[in-house]
C-alpha cells in the first residue's frame, strides 16, 4: 500500500458476478477524479474473477464469509478470521469508504474500517452508520445508482459504459473451444433460481431460428451446477450446437462471449458479462426488475411481461399462482416468437458483425 497517496479510499461492493461488473463505471469515474488516491476494493473471491486486469483500483481485498450464495467459499467463517479482516482494514487507515452494498453489515464494516467519511445508500436502517446518506431509488438502474453515490460526494461522472479485460491466453482458449464458423450465438438458458428461468425449449426455438436465418452456431454457456439442467440441450437444440456448460471458467466464458455475434439469456451474471463484452443481446426477465438490473449497453433489449403486480416484490407464489411449469406467469407467458423478433431486429442492425467469419 502506498502510504504517500493523496487519499486512501475503500470501496465496498462484494458478492455476485453481475453486481461486481456493474461497479466498474463507478470505479473508472472515481479513478479519473482521484488519480493520486490509493483505491482498495473489497470483493468476493469468486466474482472478482470478472474484473481481473481492472486498471482503476490499486488492490482487491477479498471478503468471503459463509453465505448461501454460490460464490461463497467461506474463508472468513470464524470470528478470528473476521476480526483479522477488520484489523487489516484498519491498518490501511482509510480516509473515505464508499458503501455500494445496501446491507446493514456492509455499513458496519465501513465503520469498523476507521474511515472518517462513509458514503452510501440510506437503506436497512443503517443511515446512522454513514456520514453521507443517499436515497436508493427503485426505478433507477444499479449503474446509475452507484454513480449517484459519486455525485453525492461532489464527483460528476463523465461516462457509464461497462468494460471487461480479456488476455491473449483466454482468447486463444475460447478460439480453441469454438473453432471457426460463420458466427456464433451465445445462449445462457440458466439462472440462479428456477423462477427466473425461461423454459429451455423456447431458447431452443430461438437457436433454431438464428441458425436457419443467419447461420449462427448456438453456444450454450453455464457453470458446473447447470450440468444436470443442460442434459436436454442435445435433443432440443440444432445439430452442431456447442454445449460448453461446465467446460470453461468465468474468464474463458468472457472470452467466448466476446467472440459471439449476439447473446440471449435469462437475468443472470452471465447476461451482465455479455453486456460488458459489448455484443448485441436479448435478455428475458420475469419477476426481477429490468429497470434496476437489466443489461446495460446500447445494443441491449429486454423482453419482459408487465403484470399488475410488476415490479415484483419477490413474494413469489404468495402473491401469484405458479404455472403448471412451476414458474411465475410473468416469465412462463413469454412466447418464443417475441424473443425471436427482438433478436432478428438486433441482428438486422448488426448484419456485418453477425456474418463475420470467426466471430
Amino acid at each position: 500500500m502506498n502510504d504517500h497517496a493523496s487519499q486512501k479510499i475503500l470501496v465496498l461492493r462484494y458478492r455476485f458476478i453481475g453486481d461486481t461488473i456493474l461497479a466498474v463505471p463507478f470505479l473508472r469515474n472515481l479513478r479519473r477524479a482521484r488519480p493520486d488516491a490509493w483505491i482498495t476494493w473489497v470483493v468476493a473471491p469468486g466474482s472478482a474473477e470478472v474484473v481481473k486486469g481492472i486498471p482503476y483500483v490499486d488492490e482487491l481485498l477479498f471478503w468471503d464469509p459463509v453465505t448461501i450464495h454460490a460464490d461463497s467459499r467461506g474463508t472468513h467463517r470464524t470470528l478470528k478470521s473476521r476480526l483479522d479482516f477488520v484489523r487489516e482494514l484498519r491498518r490501511r487507515k482509510f480516509d473515505t469508504a464508499y458503501v455500494l452494498k445496501r446491507s446493514f453489515s456492509s455499513a458496519i464494516m465501513a465503520l469498523l474500517s476507521g474511515a472518517r467519511r462513509r458514503i452510501g445508500f440510506n437503506t436497512e436502517g443503517r443511515g446512522f452508520l454513514l456520514t453521507k446518506r443517499i436515497p436508493y431509488l427503485l426505478d433507477r438502474h444499479e449503474v446509475l445508482s452507484f454513480l449517484d453515490v459519486l455525485r453525492a460526494d461532489g464527483i460528476e461522472p463523465t461516462d457509464d459504459h461497462l468494460e471487461a479485460w480479456i488476455d491473449t491466453a483466454e482468447d486463444q482458449e475460447a478460439r480453441s473451444l469454438m473453432g471457426v464458423g460463420p458466427g456464433f450465438l451465445a445462449i445462457h438458458p440458466f439462472a440462479s433460481s428456477g423462477v427466473k428461468s425461461w423454459p429451455l425449449e423456447r431458447f431452443a426455438d430461438v437457436a433454431h431460428t438464428a441458425n436457419k436465418l443467419y447461420g449462427l452456431v448456438p453456444v450454450v454457456l453455464g457453470g458446473t451446477r447447470d450440468l444436470e439442467a443442460a442434459n436436454g440441450v442435445a435433443g432440443l437444440f440444432p445439430a452442431g450446437t456447442l454445449n460448453l456448460t461446465g467446460a470453461c471458467g468465468l474468464r474463458v466464458t468472457m472470452a467466448v462471449l466476446a467472440r459471439c455475434a449476439a447473446f440471449i439469456g435469462n437475468d443472470s451474471g452471465i447476461m451482465h458479462l455479455a453486456s460488458a463484452a459489448g455484443i448485441p443481446l436479448v435478455a428475458v426477465f420475469g419477476p426481477t426488475s429490468p429497470v434496476r438490473f437489466g443489461p446495460w449497453g446500447v445494443n441491449c433489449r429486454v423482453v419482459h411481461s408487465r403484470f399488475p403486480c410488476s415490479p415484483c416484490r419477490q413474494r413469489l407464489f404468495t402473491e401469484c399462482e405458479p404455472t403448471p411449469n412451476g414458474r411465475p406467469r410473468c416469465i412462463d407467458d413469454i412466447p418464443s416468437s417475441t424473443v425471436i423478433e427482438e433478436l432478428k431486429s438486433l441482428l438486422s442492425e448488426q448484419k456485418p458483425a453477425a456474418s463475420k467469419e470467426g466471430l
